[in-house]
C-alpha cells in the first residue's frame, strides 16, 4: 500500500476517534445502563411510558395525557429522562438480540432538527429491509460516515456490498474501510454500489422514522434526539419481525430487551 493511502486511513481512523460522542452508548456496558434501581415508578409504567412514545405519533404532552387517564401522574419532563435514560439502552441490546441478517446493505441519511438545526440521521439496512444500524450526527462529512461504518461494522460484521447515493462523504467512507482491509491483510474488499433508485428501499424506510419524529418537532439536546431515535428504531425493527418472540405484542418484545 502506498504512503497515500496509509496516511488515509490513518487520518480516517484518528477522525472515528473524535466521533465517539455520535454513540455513547456503544462504549458503556449494557448491564450498567439497564437498570430501574432507585425508580419512583414500577418498571411497567416505565417501559410502557418509553414503549408507547417511541412507537406512536405523539408529543410529550399527549403521553402526560394518556398515562394519566391510565392513572399514572406524570410530568412531560419526567417522561423525557426516561426516555434519554432507557431508550438507548434497549437500542444497544436490540443490536445484540436482533436475527441475522444479509450481507448486502443499503445505506443513507436524512435529516432530523435539533435545536432548531438540522442533524443528520445515517441509516443502513440489509437489502430485504432488516434494520442493521443508525446513527446521529451534527455533520454529514467523511469523519461521520467513517465513524458510522465502524460502528455498523461492529455491530454486524463486514458486508459483501454496500449500496449509497452519489454522496462523496460516503464514498469516502467505504473507502477507508477497504483501505483498513488492505492494512489487515484481507483479500476482498466490499463492493460499493452508486446508484440511487437501488437505494429507494431505504429511502421508504426512512418515512417511519419521519412519520413519528414529525409531533415532536425538534429536540433539544443531541443526547435527547440520539436516545430517542435509537426507540423508534427499536420499535421499527419490533415491526419487521427483527427478533425472535414476533409472535408476541410488540411491548412485550420492547419490554424483553430491558431484561
Amino acid at each position: 500500500m502506498g504512503s497515500v493511502a496509509k496516511f488515509r486511513i490513518s487520518v480516517a481512523m484518528l477522525s472515528v476517534a473524535s466521533q465517539v460522542r455520535y454513540f455513547p452508548a456503544a462504549i458503556i456496558r449494557i448491564e450498567e445502563l439497564i437498570s430501574f434501581k432507585g425508580a419512583q415508578y414500577p418498571k411497567s409504567v416505565i417501559l410502557y411510558a418509553v414503549y408507547f412514545y417511541v412507537r406512536f405519533p405523539i408529543s410529550y404532552r399527549d403521553l402526560e395525557e394518556i398515562m394519566a387517564e391510565r392513572g399514572v401522574d406524570l410530568d412531560h419532563a419526567t417522561l423525557n429522562r426516561w426516555v434519554e435514560k432507557y431508550a438507548g439502552a434497549i437500542a444497544e441490546e436490540a443490536h445484540r438480540r436482533k436475527a441475522p441478517t444479509v450481507r448486502s446493505w443499503r445505506m443513507d441519511e436524512t435529516y432530523v432538527k435539533v435545536k432548531g438545526e438540522w442533524t443528520y440521521l445515517y441509516r443502513a439496512i440489509d437489502k430485504e429491509g432488516k434494520t442493521l444500524d443508525f446513527m446521529l450526527s451534527e455533520r454529514r462529512d467523511e469523519a461521520a460516515a467513517t465513524a458510522f461504518f465502524v460502528k455498523a461494522i461492529g455491530n454486524n460484521g463486514w458486508p459483501d456490498k454496500v449500496v449509497i447515493d452519489k454522496s462523496g462523504s460516503n464514498t469516502v467512507g467505504l473507502f477507508n474501510m477497504n483501505c483498513l482491509l488492505v492494512m489487515c491483510g484481507w483479500c476482498w474488499l466490499i463492493t460499493v454500489r452508486r446508484t440511487k433508485y437501488l437505494n429507494n428501499i431505504i429511502e421508504q424506510d426512512h418515512r417511519f422514522i419521519k412519520k413519528l419524529t414529525r409531533p415532536m418537532q425538534t429536540f433539544k439536546s443531541l443526547n435527547s434526539a440520539s436516545a430517542t431515535l435509537a426507540g423508534i428504531e427499536v420499535a421499527h425493527m419490533i415491526r419487521k419481525g427483527q427478533f425472535d418472540q414476533s409472535e408476541q405484542s410488540g411491548f412485550v418484545q420492547f419490554a424483553a430487551l430491558a431484561g
